[in-house]
C-alpha cells in the first residue's frame, strides 16, 4: 500500500491509512481538536491523491479498528456481501467515485454496488468529492421505508415535526404539535425529546401523540426519542410506539458511552417485531451527528467523517425506518462554521444515502458557532436538491428546551414549494382533507393551529 506521494516538488509520506484519511478531509474544527487535520492545503491534497490511488482491497485489508477489538466494525464487515466486492476490490478510490458520479450508474446500480463496500469505503468517496458531487450522487438514490406509512419516494420532502417542551408538559407538546401539524409538518413522525428520561412520562407523551393521531386519522409514525432502554420499558408497560429510537457512535466504545451495544439494540429489534405499534417492516429511527466519538475519546485516532460513515455501517443492520445526522448540533469544536457545518451535512447525507439508509438532516446549529438562519435556509434548500428523505421541523425553528436553532415549520413549506417537492402521498391526502392543502400547496387554513381544536 502505497501512502507516499510529491506535490509541487515536497514529499509527503503519510504513516498509516488513518492518517491519509483524516488529512484527504476537507477543513474540520473537530479534526484540528483531535490533532488529525491536515497542516495545510498542500497537505490536504497529498493525501487526496494518495487516497484516490488506493484500491478498495487496500482499504479493507488494513482496517483502521480491526474486527477483534470493535463490535461495530464486526457488523461492518459481517454485512459486506462478498460476491460484490469481489467485483470492485481492485478499484482505487478515484474509480469508484467515477462510477457512482457516471451516468450509467443510476439508484439500482449504486444500491447494489453499496452491498458490497465498508463504511471506509465510503467515507473515502466523500473526502474526493466537492458539495456538488455529492448532491449528484445522492439525489440519485431513492430509499422508500414503511412503518404505518411510506416517505422516500421520488419527489417527496417528508418532515419530522418536534414539539418539545422545556417541562415535558403534555398540553405544550400538544400546542406546538397542532402548529406544526396545520403547516403540513410530520409526515416522516411525531417526535419528541423528553426532559424526563423515565418509562412513566414516555408512556404519557405516547399515549398523548397516539390519541391525537387515532382522534384525526393522521398518516404518521410517533416516537419518544428517550434512551432505547427507557422505551423499551415504557413498551413492555403497554405504550403505543411505532417507532424506537438511539443515538448512535461509530465504535463500540462511542456507543458504550451512549449506554448500548449490539446486543441492546438486537433486544430492542425484536421487542418492536412483537410489541410496536406500527405496521413495519421498518421500525427503527437512528440520530447521528460529526464528532461524538471525539467527545467521549472514542474514536480510536479516526477523523470525524470516516467515524460518522461507521455510524451509517451499524444503522443499516437494522433496516431503520428514518436516520438522521444533527448536523451543528455539538458545536463549533467539531464544525466551526457555516462553511464546515454545510459541508457536513451534505457529507453525512451522500455517506448515509450510499448504505442504502433513509437519510434525513436535522439543519441545525448552536448559538456559540458561526452559523445563521441564513445558512441554514442554504443547507435545507442544498439537502431538498439532493433529495433527503425528511428534514425536522421545530416552532420558530428554536427549541426551547434543547437550546439550538433547526428550521421552522414555514421553512419546510417554503422548501418544498420552492423545490416543487410534497408531503408523503397519504400524508398529503389527509392535508387536503383537513383543508390544509390543495393540489400540492397550503390553503390559507395553514398556520392556524386552532382548526385541531
Amino acid at each position: 500500500m502505497n501512502t507516499k506521494t510529491t506535490v509541487l516538488g515536497q514529499t509527503y509520506q503519510f504513516r498509516d491509512l488513518k492518517e491519509v484519511f483524516a488529512k484527504a478531509n476537507e477543513d474540520k474544527s473537530g479534526d484540528q481538536l483531535a490533532g488529525l487535520a491536515a497542516a495545510d492545503s498542500r497537505e490536504r491534497v497529498a493525501a487526496k491523491q494518495v487516497l484516490a490511488d488506493l484500491t478498495l482491497a487496500d482499504i479493507r485489508n488494513n482496517p483502521m479498528v480491526p474486527a477483534e477489538e470493535d463490535e461495530v466494525s464486526r457488523v461492518i464487515e459481517e454485512g459486506i456481501n462478498e460476491k460484490i466486492y469481489s467485483e470492485i476490490k481492485n478499484w482505487s478510490v478515484a474509480e469508484l467515485r467515477e462510477y457512482i458520479l457516471s451516468h450509467q450508474a443510476g439508484d439500482n446500480e449504486l444500491k447494489r454496488i453499496s452491498r458490497g463496500l465498508s463504511s471506509e469505503m465510503i467515507a473515502a468517496t466523500a473526502k474526493l468529492m466537492s458539495n456538488l458531487d455529492l448532491i449528484t450522487a445522492a439525489s440519485k438514490i431513492k430509499v422508500v421505508t414503511h412503518a404505518n406509512t411510506a416517505i422516500g419516494q421520488k419527489g417527496i420532502l417528508a418532515s419530522r415535526v418536534q414539539p418539545n417542551h422545556p417541562s415535558d408538559n403534555v398540553q405544550g407538546i400538544k400546542a406546538s404539535l397542532y402548529e406544526g401539524l396545520s403547516y403540513g409538518i410530520g409526515d416522516a413522525v411525531i417526535g419528541i425529546n423528553p426532559v424526563i428520561d423515565t418509562a412513566d412520562s414516555v408512556k404519557d407523551i405516547l399515549n398523548m401523540t397516539k390519541d391525537v393521531m387515532t382522534k384525526f386519522d393522521i398518516p404518521t409514525q410517533n416516537c419518544v426519542l428517550a434512551h432505547v432502554s427507557t422505551q423499551m420499558r415504557a413498551i413492555r408497560n403497554g405504550a403505543p410506539a411505532d417507532l424506537i429510537f438511539q443515538s448512535l457512535a461509530g465504535s463500540e466504545k462511542g456507543n458504550n458511552a451512549f449506554g448500548i451495544d449490539v446486543a441492546l439494540l438486537d433486544e430492542a429489534d425484536e421487542l418492536m417485531r412483537k410489541e410496536g405499534t406500527s405496521y413495519g417492516p421498518n421500525f427503527w429511527y437512528f440520530e447521528t451527528g460529526q464528532g461524538s466519538e471525539l467527545s467521549s475519546e472514542a474514536h480510536h485516532g479516526m477523523d470525524q467523517v470516516t467515524m460518522e460513515a461507521r455510524c451509517y455501517g451499524l444503522a443499516r443492520k437494522y433496516n431503520p425506518f428514518i436516520v438522521n445526522t444533527v448536523v451543528g448540533f455539538i458545536g463549533p469544536e467539531y464544525l466551526y462554521d457555516s462553511r464546515q457545518v454545510i459541508r457536513a451535512g451534505l457529507e453525512d447525507h451522500y455517506m448515509g444515502k450510499m448504505h442504502g439508509l433513509p437519510m434525513g438532516c436535522d439543519v441545525c446549529y448552536t448559538n456559540h458557532m458561526k452559523v445563521d438562519q441564513n445558512d441554514m435556509d442554504n443547507l435545507g434548500i442544498l439537502l431538498s436538491s439532493a433529495g433527503v428523505n425528511f428534514v425536522i421541523g421545530v416552532a420558530m425553528a428554536d427549541d426551547v428546551m434543547l437550546n439550538y436553532q433547526s428550521t421552522s415549520f414555514h421553512d419546510i413549506a417554503a422548501f418544498r414549494e420552492v423545490m416543487g417537492l410534497r408531503p408523503a402521498p397519504d400524508f398529503e391526502k389527509w392535508l387536503e382533507k383537513m383543508g390544509i392543502m390543495e393540489n400540492g400547496r397550503l390553503t390559507a387554513k395553514a398556520g392556524d393551529p386552532t382548526i385541531f381544536m
